[in-house]
Formats: C-alpha cells, sequence, structure tokens
C-alpha cells in the first residue's frame, strides 16, 4: 500500500502545478484588464478636462464681450447665444490641460456656438502583460462640454428713457439692475455662463 500512496502523490504533483499556474495567468490577467482600465479613466480625464478648459475659456471670452458692449444692450441677446465679435481659438486649452494629464488632443472643435468636443489620446500604453497586444495599446476617449446662459435679458419699460439698460434675470433669483453711470461691480463669467459636461466616452484603440 506504501508505494501506491507513493505513486498518487507523484500524480497529484503534476496537477497541482497546472492548477496554480492556471490561477498565476488568471492574476496577471485580472491585473491585465486593470491596467487597461486605469489607462482608460485617465483618458477619460485627460478628455473630460481639456473639453471644459476649452468651453470655459470661450465662457470667458463671452462674459468679456458683454462687459466690453455692456452699453449696447442691442448686441446682448448675440452673446448670451454664443455670438460676440472678436472670439478668439480656445482650443489651445483643450491640448494644454491634456498634456497636463500625460495626453494628447486627436480633435477638438466647437459644437454649435456654445460647447466643445475634444478626443485624446493617452502618451502611455497599456504596458506588458499576459494578454497580447497591449504593449503598444493606447486609449482614447473624447467629451463634449457646453455652455449654458443663467440670463435672461428684461428690456426695461416702455416709459424709461433712453440711457435705461435692461436688467439681467439670472438663476439663483439673482437679478442685475446696471445703471451706465456706475458700472464698477458687473457680473462674473461664473455669475452668466455655467459650463458642464454633456457627453464623455472613453476607448481602447
Amino acid at each position: 500500500m506504501r508505494p501506491r500512496r507513493y505513486g498518487d502523490a507523484g500524480q497529484a504533483f503534476p496537477i497541482y502545478i497546472t492548477v496554480v499556474g492556471g490561477l498565476l495567468f488568471l492574476a496577471f490577467a485580472y491585473f491585465a484588464v486593470g491596467q487597461a482600465a486605469a489607462n482608460r479613466n485617465g483618458a477619460q480625464t485627460a478628455a473630460d478636462a481639456a473639453a471644459l478648459a476649452a468651453a470655459q475659456d470661450r465662457r470667458d471670452q463671452l462674459a468679456g464681450a458683454w462687459v466690453k458692449d455692456v452699453l449696447a444692450p442691442t448686441k446682448w441677446p448675440g452673446i448670451f447665444e454664443g455670438n460676440a465679435e472678436g472670439l478668439q481659438p480656445s482650443c489651445w486649452r483643450a491640448h494644454e490641460l491634456a498634456a497636463q494629464n500625460d495626453a494628447q488632443v486627436l480633435s477638438c472643435g466647437p459644437e454649435g456656438h456654445l460647447g466643445f468636443t475634444v478626443e485624446v489620446e493617452t502618451n502611455k500604453s497599456v504596458g506588458e502583460s499576459v494578454v497580447p497586444g497591449t504593449a503598444e495599446r493606447k486609449s482614447d476617449a473624447s467629451a463634449t462640454a457646453v455652455i449654458e446662459s443663467l440670463c435672461d435679458v428684461d428690456p426695461p419699460a416702455e416709459d424709461a428713457g433712453p440711457d435705461v439698460l435692461p436688467q439681467l434675470s439670472c438663476e439663483d433669483g439673482k437679478d442685475w439692475k446696471l445703471d451706465p453711470d456706475d458700472l464698477d461691480v458687473l457680473p462674473e463669467p461664473e455669475d452668466l455662463f455655467e459650463v458642464h459636461l454633456a457627453d464623455s466616452q472613453a476607448n481602447d484603440e
């Protein structure tokens, strides 16, 4: 009986090795999945930040245009719709924020007058793993950020004088009654416009 017992142990050893090897392979595979997920998350973070940065730059420009034309209220509605004279490109901010998040911009463009869509790619690949092809695989992601006006332009009363400015009725019940002779305190960009993400999506190449 003893020789047979040793024989059983010898037969079990290869099975043990096979099981341990399989478990190790699964562990490395799960690690690779985690690497890919982390890379995707990094790409999405970069895309979100880039799109928001471009939209915020455009918001600041629109707010600046409104301040410049504060005494020309006929231009206000167009500004709040995203149309203003002298607007400069805003995608440079997307490139800046993508680089800060270890990614590069693949495309950046306006989404109507009040938004930007940005697509980025990570600078780093997923890395070496037991899963074939991950060494060179990078992640890309896209995001769209939009600008929303927070204020409505309430025209002055019909019997108001020609120098009376319209009132801005903004969200949260904040109204701005502007005096053309006292314009030291004006709304900030965040008082006039809100910037937020509208869509985001990450992928692996």
